[in-house]
């Protein structure tokens, strides 16, 4: 029974690491958050944040990998709907200008993790193949309907769309005027899906 008690503390533990974390890259942005500031907004030392986590670059994986289940609320509230799922990802990258330390540590990370000993490469990499399991069976349904041209394989515009808003973060970060959700919703209106998704952005 003790175990299972310091099991549940350390699980409890590691959770409120990641919260914190996340709260404080929002706050102070990624380059702000060195691994011994997040352990003092937790009551611990380095050494001691470090034991729930293999290495720094896993404890900010895990970060991100919980941005991505408070992300998931949004997403998953579109239901079955193709067209509410689009609307709900533009909003989730007009979310992203307002959290430019999260963008920043996704970005860096991502570049890093395409080193297959990377602790965050497998989170990339099914996060990729996630995103793309809901995207391509929308298209194809958007296809079916007549509102997106069939010229596109579903997996083939889905690859598209997730290198688009990856790149567009990258150049949001050299240049925040760059309206990242527009761009995106300008090459869905291109393509004809008109919708709430292709609407401007309130200013």
């Amino acid at each position: 029974m003790a175990q299972r008690g310091a099991y549940a503390k350390g699980i409890a533990k590691r959770e409120e690491i990641l919260t914190t974390a996340l709260d404080v890259i929002v706050r102070e942005g990624f380059s702000g958050a060195s691994v011994r500031q997040l352990a003092d907004a937790v009551g611990l030392s380095q050494a001691g944040l470090l034991h729930y986590f293999a290495s720094k670059d896993e404890l900010f994986t895990e970060v991100l990998r919980k941005r991505d289940e408070v992300d998931a609320v949004g997403m998953d509230a579109a239901g079955p709907d193709p067209v509410a799922l689009f609307d709900g990802f533009l909003a989730l990258i007009r979310h992203n200008a307002d959290v430019p330390g999260l963008v920043q540590l996704y970005v860096h990370l991502s570049a890093a993790a395409t080193d297959p000993a990377h602790d965050g490469h497998e989170y990339f990499r099914e996060r990729v193949e996630q995103i793309r399991s809901r995207f391509a069976p929308a298209i194809a349904d958007l296809q079916k309907r007549g509102d997106l041209p069939s010229s596109l394989e579903p997996e083939q515009l889905s690859r598209i769309l997730i290198a688009l808003a990856d790149g567009l973060q990258e150049q949001w970060l050299m240049d925040p005027s760059i309206d990242m959700a527009g761009d995106i919703a300008a090459l869905l209106q291109a393509l004809g899906l008109g919708s709430s998704a292709t609407a401007a952005p309130a200013r």
